[in-house]
């Protein structure tokens, strides 16, 4: 799943793809809060690549400063923030996004996030910093979500092409995070399809036991740009005016988010 289709993508010919290039994209993409030091078996592993061409690449990233090796294991060094630099200063995220979503976290009373698809996941690519929050799973720009468990990763779905959803919940692997976790396929794709209907998503302790989570959308139905998203103790949601209020801060978010540079151009 991508964040939105791209009309580009579909013209240019597989001659002038890199295949160098997207294996190296790969095996940056191996590491992440789960994998943050990897062996080249392990790298060889994760990406499907063969031994060889792992090391190629992998000991190239640590050339170019990219990555750092100790003994047998690879990390990613601090020098991979310069690639991400340019497009967050160019998208105003210091200037308009975070200050944005700090606003709204002071008045939602918890952390706001803001998320984009990438393959079976949703990533963190904002969170506002305003609010020291009570419930929190210690997660920061850049970590990984799970698309069929939480609300962020609900709405993601909801508003993705129907096929492309309804196949990721058939076939996405998925583990039961919590006891009110819903491991039945089609009670998902139900609630999926309900997220589409009132375009919002609420999941209750199924992520963890006692939290729900709040997500609105950034872009319509088939063109879905992000999510933005927040989460509290269950136990101190205290009406259903609680939850709706929550949703509206959250479709604000959303709305002024959609208006600026970052995704008003897209």
């Amino acid at each position: 799943m991508t964040l939105r289709p791209d009309p580009l993508k579909h013209e240019i010919a597989d001659r002038d793809i890199s295949s160098t290039f997207v294996k190296g994209m790969a095996v940056l993409k191996a590491f992440d809060d789960t994998h943050t030091r990897l062996t080249l078996a392990e790298i060889a592993q994760l990406t499907g690549l063969d031994r060889a061409s792992v090391r190629r690449l992998t000991l190239t990233l640590v050339h170019l400063g990219y990555a750092e090796r100790e003994g047998r294991h690879f990390s990613l060094s601090p020098q991979v923030l310069i690639l991400a630099g340019s497009f967050l200063r160019g998208n105003q995220f210091g200037t308009h996004i975070q200050p944005l979503l700090n606003r709204y976290s002071t008045r939602i009373g918890q952390t706001v996030s803001l998320a984009i698809p990438d393959g079976n996941s949703a990533v963190y690519v904002a969170q506002s910093t305003a609010q020291e929050d009570a419930v929190s799973f210690g997660f920061t720009v850049g970590s990984r979500l799970p698309l069929l468990h939480t609300a962020i990763g609900r709405m993601i779905l909801a508003f993705a092409p129907q096929d492309r959803a309804e196949e990721t919940i058939r076939s996405l692997p998925f583990e039961q995070y919590a006891p009110d976790t819903t491991m039945d396929r089609a009670e998902i794709l139900n609630r999926v399809q309900h997220c589409r209907a009132v375009g919002y998503a609420i999941v209750e302790n199924e992520f963890e036991p006692g939290v729900t989570g709040f997500a609105a959308p950034i872009g319509g139905v088939n063109a879905l740009k992000a999510v933005v998203g927040t989460s509290m103790s269950t136990l101190g949601i205290r009406s259903e005016d609680d939850r709706l209020q929550t949703i509206s801060l959250l479709q604000q978010v959303a709305q002024e988010l959609g208006r600026s540079r970052l995704f008003s151009a897209s």
